[in-house]
């Protein structure tokens, strides 16, 4: 049987998506009619498939793309030239539940993971420093070569210091923001043991900070105050840093339930597979992992712009319908107060893979979330606190939204790539490619392609082999940006600096 080469995803669709590259001539044959392209058209990108007039929406997904800009026939290359966004500013929402519950048996799978004193469950073990200001970033990155050097890491998985540049001349929100992140990373529990490292004079005060983690192992998170300290302060850590490291190195994995495991979802640089390969893969894979009572949560707000309804809608309550819609609308008000226009998104990269408008990307976007219900709504910063499916409050910015995935208790991000990207954040940055074409061509950036899916694999053959391979990352084999040691965090900065 012959390979397709184009693909329409939804039977009220108006368009076509090319899995290969075509010719301007070639003819498609789609419901019964034959449509001949009148342009070149790359793979990932559209084509229209019935005439339209100037303003009448274009479909894909099932839903509105945005509008044509002029009249457009049959077999036209549809792209950002042709096609604009219907979004606009903050809208008013009517909640329209839809209850569709999993259909998924509950398979008792497991990992190796560490369990912490609290109860909960690590992916990595893992030594942290965590700077309260930016300031002292440098005698982080000081005290992590000493301790390297020492020990070789030998017994713990990774030393690492979180530098940033915040923690002072920061007011109000902005201010918390970055207090929150801090303290979320500090009672991750990835982490075996943290050293709190601070300035002194800085906004983020250390004795407030230390307050603000609660009821914490005081055995395994230590602070030190460099101004404090009369001398050497890279002496002074690494007294605290050894005995800390003697603790950490005597944790062990041991097997738990995979309810245990909370992943976040992530996509960037995406291109016109990604919502028909890769998001609902990772789809597949979240459904299946809150069918087994375990967590996985959805962010990049501005691109649920233009699918916002759906998730709406799959909120379990009223209460939960009314934060989704406080979060969308409060992010548009942001995008507004700035004079920016709502629906401006997608990156050049991901206008040349085939995203045209960010209606286009976001209900590619949702797909990684499949089909549960909204079990929990999260505001920047915060920590999970509900089982299944989360949405979390974070911009689409692939490093600040990341860390915010982990900040709020992930283990670790599943982040679909068309166009391909190397980073990580302080936990697990798995990427899955969308097409065949970047996974060959950088298979040292890539966990696992779900381009396969346009080379004849199926989903019901692919949804195992991803399964096992997110269990195995889960239970210690390194993901690609962990073997590059390609890691950092960025805080969302949304104020003014002093």
């Amino acid at each position: 049987m012959a390979q397709a080469t184009y693909l329409k995803i939804n039977p009220a669709d108006s368009v076509v998506v090319c899995l290969q590259g075509k010719k301007k001539g070639e003819i498609i044959e789609i419901d019964g009619k034959t449509v001949t392209l009148n342009q070149d058209t790359p793979a990932g990108h559209k084509v229209l498939i019935k005439d339209v007039k100037e303003g009448e929406d274009i479909i894909k997904y099932g839903y509105p793309i945005g509008h044509a800009r002029q009249d457009l026939k049959a077999g036209d290359w549809v792209n950002e030239d042709n096609l604009k966004t219907n979004l606009s500013g903050t809208l008013e929402y009517t909640y329209k539940p839809v209850n569709e519950e999993l259909d998924i048996k509950r398979e008792n799978r497991t990992f190796k993971g560490y369990v912490r004193k609290n109860g909960d469950v690590g992916v990595r073990n893992e030594i942290w420093i965590v700077p309260t200001v930016g300031c002292v970033n440098g005698i982080a990155e000081r005290l992590v070569k000493e301790l390297k050097r020492e020990t070789h890491e030998e017994g713990v998985d990774a030393i690492y210091a979180w530098h940033h540049n915040y923690g002072c001349s920061q007011l109000s929100e902005d201010h918390e923001n970055t207090r929150k992140v801090l303290r979320d990373i500090c009672l991750h529990p990835n982490a075996g043991a943290v050293l709190v490292l601070s300035l002194g004079c800085e906004n983020n005060q250390p004795e407030d900070f230390m307050a603000m983690l609660g009821d914490y192992d005081k055995e395994r998170i230590k602070l030190l105050v460099t101004q404090r300290v009369d001398g050497d302060e890279v002496e002074a850590g690494m007294e605290i840093l050894r005995g800390l490291y003697e603790l950490a190195k005597q944790d062990k994995r041991e097997t738990v339930g995979v309810d245990k495991l909370r992943v976040g979802l992530k996509c960037g640089g995406s291109d016109g597979f990604s919502g028909i390969t890769a998001n609902p893969l990772v789809g597949e894979f979240s459904d299946w992992l809150v069918a087994q009572g375990g967590t996985s949560v959805l962010t990049e707000v501005p691109e649920m712009f233009g699918a916002e309804t759906i998730l709406m809608n799959r909120c379990r309550t009223e209460e939960l319908f009314g934060k989704t819609v406080s979060m969308i609308n409060n992010f548009k008000e942001y995008f507004l107060s700035h004079g920016e226009p709502v629906g401006e998104n997608p990156s050049p990269g991901n206008k040349a893979g085939g995203i045209s408008t960010l209606e286009d990307k976001a209900l590619g976007c949702t797909q990684k979330c499949g089909k549960a219900p909204v079990s929990g709504v999260m505001e920047y910063g915060d920590r999970l606190q509900s089982t299944g499916l989360n949405l979390l409050s974070a911009p689409g910015n692939d490093l600040v939204a990341s860390t915010a995935l982990a900040s709020c208790g992930c283990h670790l991000v599943l982040f679909t790539t068309g166009r391909g990207t190397p980073f990580g954040t302080f936990v697990p940055t798995m990427k899955i490619a969308t097409n065949p074409d970047l996974a060959r061509r950088k298979p040292n950036w890539i966990d696992f392609s779900a381009g396969q899916l346009v080379e004849g694999r199926t989903m019901q053959e692919l949804v195992p082999e991803f399964i096992d391979k997110v269990l195995a990352v889960a239970s210690g084999q390194k993901a690609k940006n962990e073997e590059n040691d390609y890691r950092e965090i960025s805080i969302f900065k949304n104020g003014v600096t002093l």
